[in-house]
């Protein structure tokens, strides 16, 4: 497996379980096997949209794509850009 088929296997799996719209991926790495997916995923939709609020998710799956687990990490209105 590669890093493309790892983003889009993440992406789908986030998808169907934790029955979010995955917005963009913003991390992906290999360690010890695994692979790792951050993806942002909306969590609640709003009007205006910079109060939507969006969650980061991590993505652990194995060498073979197999989902292992995945973590909310954080959330965050989409104005809200400051760096932490």
């Amino acid at each position: 497996m590669n890093a493309e088929e790892a983003i889009k296997k993440a992406r789908e799996d986030l998808s169907l379980l934790a029955q979010l719209s995955v917005e963009r991926v913003v991390g992906v790495s290999r360690m010890d096997g695994q692979w790792i997916v951050s993806v942002e995923g909306l969590e609640r939709k709003s009007i205006p949209e910079t109060m939507d609020v969006l969650g980061r998710y991590d993505v652990f799956l194995d060498e073979n794509g197999g989902l292992i687990s995945f973590e909310r990490k954080n959330l965050r209105y989409r104005g809200n850009t400051d760096i932490e």
